[in-house]
């Protein structure tokens, strides 16, 4: 079991910043898939980012060039830092980690934290 915290949500200006945190209840270490994901209200859940163990890095189409994930490994932390920020990345963002253990899939979700941009 892998319970994740997001924090860093909330209410900022078009063109403005936010940085997104998801703290994780165990070591990353052996996590190869950490993701943002973002669901807007009547909208389907949709992958932001993801970062693997090795360090592969892939981004939706519309947030390449503004968004930016990362891990800190030491403090079981995955970040994503939003600059340029439009009205349309108004979202739930959620936090997801995926990984193999004992032979098992593993797959965790966040409580999500709402980024609202306003134009």
């Amino acid at each position: 079991q892998v319970q994740l915290v997001e924090s860093g949500g909330g209410l900022v200006q078009a063109g403005g910043s936010l940085r997104l945190s998801c703290v994780a209840s165990r070591s990353i270490l052996s996590i190869n898939f950490m993701g943002w994901y973002r669901q807007a209200p009547g909208q389907q859940r949709e992958l932001v980012a993801d970062i693997t163990g090795d360090g592969r890095l892939n981004y939706a189409d519309s947030v390449k060039g503004r968004f930016t994930i990362s891990r800190d490994n030491a403090k079981n932390t995955v970040y994503l830092q939003m600059n340029s920020l439009k009205p349309e990345d108004t979202a739930v963002y959620y936090c997801n980690v995926d990984f193999w253990r004992g032979g098992a899939r593993h797959n965790y979700w966040g409580q999500g934290t709402q980024v609202t941009v306003s134009s």
